[in-house]
C-alpha cells in the first residue's frame, strides 16, 4: 500500500511534542513524512528539516508557502500536521484545508470557539479530515472503558470525575526561559485559561469518549497558585452532564509532586471504572460488592476496540509512542478509504474530530464565564439539545 504522504507545520528543535508525531508516523509505515516548516529561523529550521531527510525543494519558509506550492503537485501532502502554539492553529490548519489538504492539529484546535467551527465548516466544504491530537482516547484501555460504559457494564452512569493535574510548572519555570513554560504562560500565546486549553480539554474529551455524554453546564473555580505567573494554573470544575448526571474536572500544571496526573473514574449504579495514565496498561473494575478486576492490555477476552490497538502482546508495557501511532492509524484509515474511494470504517471508537476540537472550545469559554463570574453556572453552547 503505498504510503500516505504527510507534511508538519512546527514541531522543531527542542519541540518533544513535534518527536512524538514523528515517531508515530513512522511506526507502522503508514505515512512518509516529505515537507514541512519547522521554525519561523529559516535556516536553522531548513538545516533541521535536512537531517530529516526531506529534499530541499519540500523545506518551506512559510506555512503558506508551503500550503500553496504543495496544492499544486501531483505527489502534495495529502495530510498535514500543526504542531505550533495555540495562537497559530487557526490560520496555519485553514490554508491546508481550504486546498482539501486533511489536518491533524494539536490542541486546543483555536483560540476560540467561532474559528474552531469555522474550520469543521471549511473541512467539510472541501471534503478534507481535520482531526485533533486528544491521543489519550487512543490508548487500548481507554478503549475498553469506553466498550464498557457505552454498552453498560456499570449500569447507569451516576458520576464522573476526572483529571489532569500536572506539575510541570510548580514553579515559576516561565522566568528560566524554558521555551514551553514561556509560551504556554503567555496568555497572548496560551491563552490566559491555557491551562484548561491544555490540559483540561484532554480530561473533558476522555469524559466525553469513554461515557458517550455531553457536558451541560460548568461551574469554576478559577486560581493562579504560583505567585507572579500571569495565567490562571489551576481549575476546579464543577460538571453536570446530560441526564442530569454530576462531574467534576480538575485540571492543573501546579500540582506539585505529580509528573502528569491524568486519571479518570467512571462510577455507575453497577460498578465502576477507573483508568490512570501513570498505569495505562491496566483498567481498574469494580462491583457492587467492591469485588476488584484488574483487566491488564493484551487478554483475548477484551472487546475487539481494545485488543485492535494492543501491539506487543500481554505482559509488556506499551505507551505514549504507541497511542499516537494508533491515532495516526485510525487517521490513516479513513484517509486511505478516500483516496480510494470508499466508505469509512464506521467505528463508533476512532479518532478524535474537528467537532470534538469545537467542543473542547466551548468547554474553555463557558469555564471561563463561569470563573469571571465567581462560580455561577454557564450552559455550554448547545447543551439545551443534551438534557
Amino acid at each position: 500500500m503505498r504510503r500516505l504522504r504527510a507534511g508538519m507545520v512546527g514541531g522543531g528543535a527542542g519541540a518533544n511534542i513535534g518527536v512524538a508525531h514523528r515517531y508515530a508516523i513512522r511506526l507502522d509505515d503508514r505515512y512518509e513524512l516529505v515537507a514541512g516548516v519547522f521554525g519561523s529561523e529559516v535556516e536553522a529550521a531548513s538545516a533541521f528539516a535536512r537531517g530529516l531527510g526531506l529534499d530541499d525543494e519540500r523545506i518551506y519558509a512559510d506555512y503558506e508557502q508551503m500550503a500553496a506550492a504543495e496544492s499544486e503537485r501531483d505527489d502534495g501532502v495529502e495530510i498535514v500536521v500543526v504542531a505550533t502554539p495555540n495562537d497559530s492553529h487557526y490560520a496555519i490548519a485553514k490554508a491546508f484545508l481550504v486546498h482539501g489538504i486533511s489536518v491533524l492539529c494539536e490542541k486546543p484546535l483555536t483560540t476560540d470557539s467561532a474559528s474552531s467551527a469555522d474550520l469543521v465548516r471549511v473541512a467539510d466544504a472541501n471534503g478534507a479530515v481535520l482531526a485533533v491530537a486528544h491521543v489519550y482516547s487512543a490508548y487500548a484501555m481507554v478503549r475498553q472503558a469506553a466498550r464498557m460504559v457505552r454498552d453498560g457494564e456499570i449500569g447507569r452512569v451516576r458520576f464522573i470525575d476526572v483529571e489532569h493535574a500536572s506539575g510541570w510548572a510548580s514553579t515559576l519555570l516561565e522566568s528560566t526561559g524554558h521555551k514551553q513554560a514561556t509560551w504556554r504562560t503567555d496568555p497572548d500565546v496560551g491563552g490566559k485559561l491555557s491551562v484548561v486549553a491544555d490540559l483540561g480539554t484532554h480530561a473533558y474529551h476522555l469524559a466525553r469518549y469513554i461515557t458517550g455524554l455531553e457536558a451541560v453546564s460548568v461551574s469554576a473555580e478559577l486560581n493562579t497558585l504560583v505567585p507572579g505567573r500571569r495565567i490562571v494554573d489551576n481549575a476546579m470544575v464543577q460538571m453536570r452532564w446530560a441526564g442530569a448526571i454530576p462531574g467534576r474536572l480538575w485540571a492543573s500544571m501546579a500540582a506539585m509532586g505529580h509528573s502528569h496526573g491524568l486519571r479518570i473514574r467512571i462510577f455507575g449504579d453497577e460498578g465502576n471504572v477507573e483508568w490512570s495514565h501513570q498505569d495505562p496498561d491496566q483498567l481498574v473494575v469494580q462491583d457492587a460488592e467492591c469485588r476488584t478486576i484488574i483487566l491488564s492490555q493484551g487478554v483475548r477476552s477484551l472487546v475487539e476496540d481494545s485488543n485492535r490497538l494492543s501491539r506487543v502482546g500481554l505482559g509488556h508495557a506499551e505507551g505514549f509512542i504507541e497511542a499516537f501511532a494508533n491515532l495516526y492509524g485510525d487517521l490513516a484509515d479513513e484517509l486511505v478509504a478516500r483516496r480510494e474511494h470508499r466508505p469509512n470504517t464506521g467505528r463508533e471508537l476512532s479518532f478524535p474530530t474537528g467537532v470534538d476540537g469545537l467542543k473542547g472550545l466551548q468547554f474553555i469559554e463557558a469555564v471561563g464565564a463561569s470563573g469571571d463570574a465567581n462560580g455561577a453556572w454557564v450552559n455550554l453552547v448547545g447543551s439545551e439539545r443534551e438534557h
